[in-house]
């Protein structure tokens, strides 16, 4: 199914979690539309479990004009994928951005704050999400399915909904992980305006979102509708998960990483497709043969359905400035925001794509020096993302795009298998080979040989591969290369040159409105 959302259930589904009052003391929900009500029938659950993943999509139920979900930030700028993707590639050497929005040049430069807006705005919308899942999971529990007299085939189509907002639940309990570290954690057998949530370390939140996962393989389908989780989609973040265990806990899971990649890889069902440069085009949904069949999970969007100012349609806009026709990449305009450095650039043989169909570079006006953030032409563009068909046809709108979003591709298995077996987590050299040069094929780039299969090759492979997608701070991280000065990059701490930066940046602080708000709570070090 290409759009499993639609404006109607999302707007049908926010009545469950927001309750409307006047200033009156005997406080009463508007139209008497209260969660007994919603849910005391199928439908109200399906709308609900619409909701779970209408929020990665959506920014609120009216429109970018409306009311968000994500009070005290532009809801333009609310948008999980928009917030996320700010966080985890304009803080490296793939993007930077033009705009003077405050707080948005903190990232590139290193210098944000626990009054950041963009971070704080991330971490709202992650407990937002949280809350989202915790409720219907809550709701969606045997006693309250007998209570509300569900039953048969219809209590058990509940059940699989309540095991895939698990999921979802988990993936943002990996991004707090990931990003914050040491979050407050919460669960469906916590209250709604209950007590304060307490706040949980790093490594026992990695424990609380493995065994969440792990329970998910045997209750997940292997099939489900595109869009939705499968039990793929649980193994493909166990083996991201594992992959990055050294950071997160101290103690690395190499073995795991790769076990959980090859499952995938070898029983999923996905393919490569074809054309690297079509993968992210407005019609990249899977269908008879489309460039989603490498997709895992995706975050769908719909230039029709899911209008918004994040998502692809920030990743399209945002990118296109300067000398570039906004028509040729089937938008009415472009932002003239984002562009990359030039460390990305010399990853690959060439920026026009010759030597390798990866590197989407404009170059035309565009200065590969950096010498200013703020100015479009300053640095080369990227044309990674685009609002055409495959046919070169628009998508349905100009101003909101089609492109689906992957969170999870089968290339980044590939790349954890053979970064696994390079760091002792077993598996077969051979095979870690063949899988990166089947992407440099792809790639129409030259293949390698087993001596130059190395740690740091797969680091820049990842780059080639992901760039854009919101995988390059992790990746740095890992590689003891985020924060540390034996790696720069044009402006690395707002420097022409780049500088190594503060240790603690390996970790984003906890927003100070939450820590004031919270007393449970104590800031990351360093902020």
């Amino acid at each position: 199914m290409k759009r499993i959302i639609n404006s109607s259930l999302a707007i049908t589904a926010i009545i469950i979690l927001v309750t409307s009052c006047s200033k009156k003391l005997d406080l009463a929900p508007k139209n008497d539309v209260t969660s007994d009500v919603v849910y005391s029938t199928v439908t109200g659950y399906k709308q609900a479990f619409a909701k779970l993943y209408g929020a990665m999509a959506l920014t609120g139920n009216n429109g970018p004009a409306g009311n968000g979900d994500v009070q005290g930030i532009d809801e333009g700028f609310s948008d999980f994928l928009r917030l996320f993707w700010k966080a985890q590639e304009l803080s490296t050497d793939e993007a930077v951005i033009a705009w003077g929005d405050a707080g948005i040049q903190d990232f590139h430069n290193m210098n944000w704050s626990s009054a950041n807006p963009f971070l704080q705005g991330l971490y709202y919308r992650i407990f937002y999400q949280v809350t989202l899942c915790n409720d219907f999971i809550r709701q969606a529990s045997d006693a309250n399915l007998a209570s509300r007299k569900i039953s048969g085939a219809d209590a058990d189509a509940i059940r699989g909904y309540r095991n895939e907002a698990i999921f979802l639940r988990a993936f943002q309990y990996w991004v707090a992980l990931d990003l914050f570290a040491n979050p407050p954690y919460v669960t469906e057998n916590d209250a709604l305006g209950g007590a304060l949530p307490q706040q949980i370390k790093r490594a026992d939140l990695f424990a609380k979102v493995e065994s969440d996962l792990k329970a998910l393989e045997s209750t997940l389908p292997a099939t489900n509708e595109y869009g939705r989780a499968n039990k793929w989609a649980v193994k493909a973040l166990l083996a991201r998960l594992y992959l990055n265990a050294g950071v997160y806990t101290g103690t690395p899971r190499y073995a795991d990483a790769l076990t959980y990649a090859k499952d995938v890889i070898t029983n999923g069902g996905y393919s490569l497709w074809g054309n690297y440069t079509q993968l992210m085009l407005a019609d990249n949904n899977t269908s008879a043969g489309a460039p989603g069949s490498e997709f895992i999970l995706t975050i769908n969007y719909d230039g029709l359905k899911t209008q918004g100012y994040g998502g692809t349609t920030f990743l399209t806009h945002a990118s296109v400035g300067g000398s570039m026709s906004a028509s040729t990449y089937g938008l009415g305009g472009g932002w003239g925001g984002t562009r990359c450095t030039k460390a990305l650039v010399d990853l690959f043989p060439d920026p026009n794509g010759t030597g390798d169909k990866r590197a989407q570079f404009y170059t035309s006006g565009q200065n590969k020096e950096i010498a200013d953030q703020t100015k479009f032409t300053e640095g080369y563009a990227v044309t990674k993302y685009r609002n055409v068909k495959r046919d070169g046809s628009n998508g349905q709108s100009l101003d909101f795009s089609d492109i689906d979003f992957p969170l999870f591709r089968l290339p980044e298995m590939y790349l954890i298998y053979a970064e696994a077996n390079l760091n002792g987590g077993g598996g077969d050299a051979t095979t870690a080979l063949g899988y990166i040069n089947a992407l440099r094929t792809r790639a129409g780039a030259s293949t390698i040989n087993s001596a130059q299969l190395t740690k740091d090759f797969i680091l820049d492979e990842r780059a080639r591969e992901l760039y854009w997608e919101g995988y390059r701070r992790t990746d740095l991280i890992r590689y003891k290369k985020f924060v540390e000065s034996s790696y720069v990059w044009p402006w690395k701490g707002g420097v022409p040159n780049g500088r190594g930066v503060e240790s603690f940046r390996t970790i984003y602080p906890i927003p100070a409105s939450d820590v004031s708000a919270n007393t449970n709570l104590v800031q990351n070090a360093g902020y």
